[in-house]
């Protein structure tokens, strides 16, 4: 660490240049309450300009109009530029709106900024037995004796041993409150930096897919070549120790049985006394599905690189046949500029070897399998049905529906049916309708109330006032 890294680096990371930026507390104050804080990976665009409009008016109503001069979209804007790179703007998958997302280098250094906070309580104990603990497992891991290893099991279940008779004998240890809180803390910022983690990974992949991509535009090799190069980057990845590690953690997360008894711990340690002295934020409770959710988009990072290498292959191939038909179209037009006049064609060819046919190569004869078919007579029915329903269909556009939906919430957080077709009302009659409710069932957002009731009014194509009730649907953003 020298004085041109360090100069290198104040002019160039990410995180540095956050911590020198002029509105630096504005910046980091607000991407802390509104991704860390709540532990959110990514958000839409327009709630995180929502969420900043409300900032800016509230820091310039104490500090002046002229204190923040852009609109909170040039600001975000401005943050996802090549030249910040302190949030990544992208576009999910099936989604037109952009979403926004802390980069690692964003989040470092705001964790940075809250380890400076003077702590009222710093867990030393627990500290001290995770490095016990740790070195215990690192030594026992990489124990190749045998017989050191079962020496030291057995150690280990003379102890447990002697716990359960100092239990059955009324003597049992409990931890204090204090070593419960200090526990407890720990656990939470350690599984709140898993989070931190991921976009480590996921960005270590993404950066790989955009060199893979940059090098196939100005690749002019065999496709043998790249693919071996870009394949043992890929593999480089995997096999190191960040990837190994996440692969372990992401198989150790996906099994059922691990995540049931991370539930069960977890509910019952928030249950503790001294843990609920505490306060801690009701969203630890679901921390291992954002775990998964974020776990899932790295997922979707490696499937993207896999996906731009078959695409790869599908254009190489398909050059290669156009070069192919290049060349039969030269020879055919080469047939027909000399068409009229052929040049002379004097060559000499070998006689053509003899083929051999013996009589027992040739298959036998196996006749024809004649299939039966019955035939049954047709006879005239006599039911009368009416026909006119095969000609009353309707088809509902169910992306337009979604696009009401979503208009209906850019203002809101929530809406119920009844309001929404209040505000977009019914083109479609009753078939629109229970569009909408099959809208709400396959939405994750949406609910379904079924102990609570609606009405929706509607006027239909004749004019005629149309009623329905059913159970309360609210769509939510």
């Amino acid at each position: 660490m020298d004085y041109a890294y360090l100069e290198t680096l104040r002019r160039k990371h990410p995180a540095w240049r956050l911590l020198l930026a002029d509105h630096a507390p504005l910046i980091i104050s607000f991407l802390y309450n509104c991704f860390i804080t709540p532990n959110v990976r990514s958000l839409p665009e327009q709630d995180v300009a929502t969420r900043l409009d409300d900032t800016l008016y509230r820091l310039r109503e104490e500090l002046g109009e002229d204190a923040f001069p852009k609109s909170a979209l040039e600001y975000l804007a401005d943050w996802a530029g090549d030249d910040r790179a302190w949030l990544r703007k992208y576009y999910p998958a099936n989604s037109d709106e952009p979403h926004y997302d802390l980069t690692p280098a964003t989040e470092r250094a705001i964790q940075w900024l809250a380890g400076l906070e003077q702590q009222a309580f710093i867990g030393a104990e627990s500290r001290l037995k995770l490095v016990f603990d740790l070195l215990h497992q690192i030594v026992q891991g990489a124990e190749s004796d045998p017989e050191t290893r079962i020496r030291d099991l057995e150690r280990r279940r003379d102890a447990i041993d002697r716990e359960i008779d100092e239990i059955r004998a009324g003597r049992m240890a409990l931890m204090d409150d204090t070593q419960i809180r200090e526990r407890f803390l720990q656990m939470e910022s350690t599984a709140r930096g898993l989070l931190g983690d991921f976009r480590q990974v996921e960005q270590n992949f993404r950066d790989l897919d955009r060199e893979v991509r940059e090098r196939i535009t100005t690749w002019e090799g065999s496709k043998g070549e790249v693919l071996e190069d870009v394949l043992g980057e890929r593999d480089a990845i995997t096999d190191s120790d960040q990837g190994r590690s996440f692969r372990a953690f992401w198989d150790f997360l996906m099994s059922p049985a691990q995540q049931e008894e991370f539930t069960e711990l977890l509910e019952h340690s928030l249950g503790l006394e001294p843990v609920s002295e505490l306060e801690p934020d009701e969203r630890l409770r679901r921390i291992h599905y954002d775990w998964l959710a974020a776990g899932e988009a790295t997922q979707r990072t490696v499937a993207r690189l896999s996906e731009q290498l078959r695409r790869y292959l599908d254009d190489k191939a398909w050059l290669e046949d156009k070069r192919i038909m290049t060349l039969i179209r030269e020879v055919e037009q080469h047939a027909l500029a000399v068409r009229d006049q052929p040049p002379p064609l004097d060559m000499t060819i070998d006689e053509p070897a003899p083929r051999v046919e013996l009589a027992m190569e040739r298959r036998l004869f196996t006749p024809p399998v004649k299939p039966v078919i019955e035939s049954d007579a047709v006879t005239a029915g006599e039911e009368t049905v009416a026909t006119d329903a095969l000609f009353e269909q309707a088809y509902v556009d169910r992306e337009r529906l979604r696009g009401n939906i979503r208009h209906a919430l850019q203002t809101r957080d929530q809406i119920s049916l009844a309001d929404l077709v209040a505000t977009y009302p019914l083109e479609q009659g009753l078939a629109e309708l229970v569009s909408y409710v099959s809208l709400a069932t396959e939405d994750g957002d949406a609910a379904v109330y079924d102990n609570r009731e609606q009405a929706v009014t509607w006027t239909d194509t004749s004019g005629v006032q149309r009623r329905a009730r059913l159970p309360l649907v609210l769509f939510t953003r």
